[in-house]
């Protein structure tokens, strides 16, 4: 039978995990430059080509950057925590096996999964939050502030689901694949996510509509337009709220399953 943890056990835990997730985040402030390079430059041309030049030479209608921006940092928090969350794993448990220094740490082993998916999150969550000041410099746009609020929570539990996700990405992909898996996987959540469209506006195309509404993306992505461009067609807020929500909870335990079975083989 497995004791139970006592109340200073679980302060010690709790201040362990604290510690291993203010390091990593440490590593990550002296990391800035190449943290800024990786998460800026894509999602910057993106913006720059098809809101600024396309608009501005006629190719796509003058209200297009309200919705091609909040896709762009649904799409940027999103695909940033998943990233965060594959690649170290994916390094972690490499040959060198340097998850071991995480194991040897004094907390249960599923509260250090669920490190690596809050930090994977807080990265994603810098990257789309980086995201504002660049779109709002680049176009002309404008968001009404009641929405913030709402948009702030669909971008926290997006880049827990990205981050869910990336666990369990992280944790069934062995190292010789990761580039095949980058090339298998992550293209087609970056274009089937609703970035740069809006989800109801494809009933003509009913199948392509029915694979983006597979991609939690999608939810992420629509979830901030129902709050910063609710003019635009979108799926409710209540039902992106719920199926993040729900993925988020089904990825993390799907990864957290992953994690045990590779950390204690």
């Amino acid at each position: 039978m497995t004791p139970q943890m006592t109340p200073q056990t679980k302060t010690n835990s709790f201040r362990t995990f604290n510690a291993i997730l203010w390091r990593d985040t440490f590593v990550t402030g002296r990391e800035l430059p190449s943290f800024l390079a990786q998460v800026i430059i894509q999602p910057f041309f993106i913006l720059f080509i098809f809101a600024k030049v396309l608009g501005d030479i006629g190719y796509v209608q003058g209200d297009f950057a309200q919705v091609l921006l909040p896709g762009i940092i649904a799409m940027n928090g999103f695909l940033g925590a998943l990233q965060n969350t594959t690649l170290p794993l994916v390094l972690d448990f490499s040959w060198t096996r340097e998850i071991e220094d995480r194991l040897l740490a004094p907390i249960p082993i599923p509260a250090v999964a669920v490190e690596k998916i809050v930090f994977g999150a807080i990265r994603g969550l810098l990257s789309a939050l980086l995201m504002v000041p660049v779109g709002f410099i680049m176009l002309d746009v404008s968001w009404p502030l009641a929405g913030i609020p709402g948009a702030l929570l669909i971008i926290v539990l997006g880049t827990l689901a990205g981050a869910s996700v990336g666990m369990v990405i992280g944790t069934a992909v062995s190292p010789r694949r990761i580039n095949v898996m980058f090339a298998v996987i992550l293209t087609p959540l970056l274009f089937t996510g609703s970035a740069q469209f809006p989800w109801t506006e494809l009933d003509n195309l009913r199948w392509f509509q029915i694979i983006c509404a597979l991609n939690p993306l999608t939810y992420v992505s629509e979830g901030m337009r129902a709050e910063l461009a609710p003019g635009v067609p979108h799926i409710p807020f209540v039902i992106c709220l719920t199926v993040l929500t729900v993925a988020t909870v089904g990825f993390g335990l799907l990864g957290m399953r992953g994690f045990m079975k590779r950390a204690l083989d």
